[in-house]
């Protein structure tokens, strides 16, 4: 079954652009000239992936991407690309921070975009390990159903925030540097930053109880799972 991408962007032109390369890429698109629209479109049918630009009229990329994580665990777990017409880091870490899944700055390859999209599509679908359920202190992990949970209460999880959280808690003894983590989630030679790490990581304190105590900071090294206690 093909996957379902819904594009916004209020330039017309960027969108066609985009629904060409993944539409030829053997995807099905669906269009919004902006936020409004995208959630509206949301509402009706829920794609399997946004392709968001940041800066639109009416309402904007990042306040469409703090609705949908404040709504239904649907659409707080729907996968996010960010497209950003500047090459400004704090654009692209703000998104990250508020549950974007990765970025992609404009002028950009379509053919890009749909390595990217591709990429966070199949870290959704991709066979997990042979542990069913990863339990470490009040956390519990279940790659099967891409369930997170904190003292059995569920918590709604992007793919690449569970994925952050499922590999390090599932080697607690272990300390990652964030080139691992990259090379982990994305593959060797992905193009994103060490502060894309750091983002997610603030993101994943912000939505456990004792935030600050779910994932070590090791100065100077990189993460590892903290205590959970």
């Amino acid at each position: 079954m093909s996957r379902h991408i819904l594009v916004v962007d209020d330039d017309p032109h960027i969108r066609e652009l985009l629904a060409f390369a993944l539409t030829k890429a053997g995807m099905m698109v669906s269009e919004a000239g902006d936020g409004e629209a995208a959630l509206a479109e949301i509402g009706r049918r829920m794609p399997d992936l946004m392709i968001l630009d940041i800066n639109m009229p009416r309402l904007d990329g990042l306040e469409t991407c703090r609705r949908l994580r404040g709504g239904t665990s649907e659409q707080a777990s729907l996968p996010i690309l960010f497209l950003s017409s500047r090459d400004d880091e704090i654009d692209r870490i703000v998104g990250i921070e508020i549950g974007g899944d990765d970025y992609v700055v404009k002028p950009f390859s379509p053919r890009e975009v749909v390595a990217r999209v591709g990429a966070i599509l199949k870290r959704g679908t991709a066979p997990q390990p042979k542990v069913a359920r990863i339990d470490h202190g009040r956390l519990a992990l279940d790659p099967e159903s891409w369930e997170a949970r904190w003292d059995d209460a569920p918590v709604a999880l992007t793919a690449t925030e569970f994925e952050l959280l499922a590999l390090l808690a599932g080697l607690p003894a272990r300390v990652f540097t964030r080139d691992m983590i990259i090379d982990r989630l994305h593959g060797p030679g992905f193009a994103i930053t060490d502060r894309t790490i750091d983002s997610h990581v603030r993101n994943l304190r912000a939505k456990f109880p004792h935030g600050a105590d779910l994932i070590e900071t090791r100065a100077g090294i990189g993460y590892r799972i903290g205590a959970c206690g």
